[in-house]
């Protein structure tokens, strides 16, 4: 049989904690989110708000769903047969999986930093460009002071602005990372996802991305999957607690790490399970 944990928002308190956010201005609204990968329940009765212009951390051990959910923000399972998705996910007051929606103009709201930098088989300012030129910007000097704004955005310029046409693949790892971030902000999105992105760099890249979120959170809404309790402590304004597919808590970082409402997450922040 299947085990059911107390699911957030379950009391009045938290429902009106959700209420709250909600009132403030989300960006994306989550409300009773399934997601079945074949026989699998992955994601179970998913009710979140994702306040607007904030970083929200989303934490948990792995194979809780986090990346199953943050996936889900962008309609990433669109191309699986083998998943199921039943609930409402609004971005922006519109239900991205109502049948009417069209999922291009969802996805342009969004850039999304993977796991491991996915820098494209081309120049560095063609990276950039990547994006712009898909979506119908013409001109080498338009395109050219996009990619001059989000290089520096993103801290990168002064490094490359002299060999912007050496392939981007000759860039260091945590170059390549930032370079992605660049090209992800140059279709102008909304929400930036961020999947355990800096997992894969050294500790000095590492931190030079977090600092990037903080500064890009005045423009952007970003919601990050970390599997790194001290990276969610030092950027997070919200965090979302997962456990075997349900979200187990959410609220304030300070709430979360310091006052946590459920035992569950108390031990799971004190290090009992990971």
């Amino acid at each position: 049989m299947e085990t059911i944990l107390n699911p957030v928002y379950l009391d009045e308190s938290n429902q009106n904690e959700m209420n709250s956010i909600s009132n403030a201005k989300s960006h994306i609204i989550v409300e009773n989110l399934n997601i079945h990968i074949q026989d699998n329940h992955v994601l179970k009765n998913i009710c979140l708000a994702i306040p607007n212009k904030k970083i929200t951390c989303i934490i948990g051990p792995s194979g809780c769903g986090k990346t199953t959910l943050l996936r889900s923000f962008n309609r990433l399972h669109d191309d699986s047969t083998e998943v199921k998705i039943t609930g409402k996910l609004f971005v922006d007051d519109e239900n991205i999986y109502a049948k009417e929606t069209e999922v291009t103009h969802i996805r342009k709201k969004m850039g999304l930093l993977a796991q491991r930098p996915c820098s494209l088989p081309m120049s560095i300012f063609d990276n950039v460009a990547y994006g712009p030129r898909i979506h119908g910007v013409r001109g080498r000097r338009k395109l050219y002071k996009i990619a001059r704004h989000q290089l520096m955005a993103v801290g990168l310029w002064e490094e490359v602005k002299d060999r912007l046409k050496s392939p981007a693949s000759r860039l260091s790892i945590g170059q390549q990372q930032r370079l992605c971030l660049a090209r992800g902000l140059a279709v102008e999105p909304e929400i930036i996802l961020g999947d355990e992105a800096t997992s894969s760099l050294d500790p000095i890249s590492s931190r030079t991305i977090e600092e990037l979120f903080v500064s890009l959170k005045d423009k952007y809404t970003i919601v990050l999957v970390t599997h790194t309790l001290r990276q969610a402590k030092r950027i997070a304004d919200y965090v979302a607690f997962m456990y075997m597919g349900q979200l187990i808590e959410f609220g304030t970082a300070d709430q979360v790490f310091n006052h946590p409402k459920e035992q569950l997450t108390k031990e799971y922040i004190e290090g009992g399970f990971s």
